[in-house]
């Protein structure tokens, strides 16, 4: 298996996360470039449920669940989240938050591939088996390009938190009407 990576900035408080798990053309430091398309037939043959979110490749060890996976003009864009009910997931995410824990890395079985003139390879279709979080990713230019924010989630809770005390400020101020 060859690694391409992601480097993870930051993560939301619900665990959810998204970027770019391989860019295409770039090479990686084993001389890999991923081609557009690579990825086509693996995530029409698996989607995201059948890849794995892995720690650092170890298949006894998911911390998670990919939500989608897809390809674009720039890469293998990617929205995971970590389960949070598994103690490795609460570990990434604090090491994510902390900038200690920066890449991903995509596990894969090479189907097609041509040697490029000077080295590497073209890698044309992948077998696309899982991408893990890692401290060292082979392709360290893919970075998360945006985090998904729980902060939405929060934001509905404290809004309805907002509503409520002002419900209840209603109803008190009614009482203390109703009582003089």
């Amino acid at each position: 298996m060859k690694a391409a990576s992601l480097a993870v900035e930051a993560a939301a408080a619900d665990g959810s996360f998204e970027g770019y798990a391989s860019l295409f053309w770039r090479e990686d430091m084993g001389r890999d470039r991923v081609m557009p398309g690579a990825f086509r037939t693996a995530l029409q043959r698996r989607g995201a449920a059948g890849v794995k979110l892995l720690w650092q490749h170890r298949a006894e060890e998911p911390i998670g669940a990919w939500q989608s996976l897809e390809e674009d003009s720039r890469g293998l864009f990617v929205r995971g989240r970590l389960a949070l009910e598994v103690g490795r997931a609460r570990e990434a995410l604090a090491l994510m938050r902390a900038g200690a824990l920066d890449g991903l890395s995509i596990g894969f079985r090479t189907v097609k591939a041509e040697r490029l003139t000077g080295g590497g390879r073209a890698l044309r279709e992948v077998d696309l088996l899982e991408i893990s979080l890692v401290t060292f990713p082979m392709l360290p230019e893919a970075r998360v390009s945006a985090v998904k924010a729980a902060r939405a989630g929060e934001a509905a809770l404290a809004d309805g938190m907002r509503r409520a005390a002002r419900r209840l400020r209603a109803a008190a101020a009614g009482a203390r009407w109703q009582t003089r």
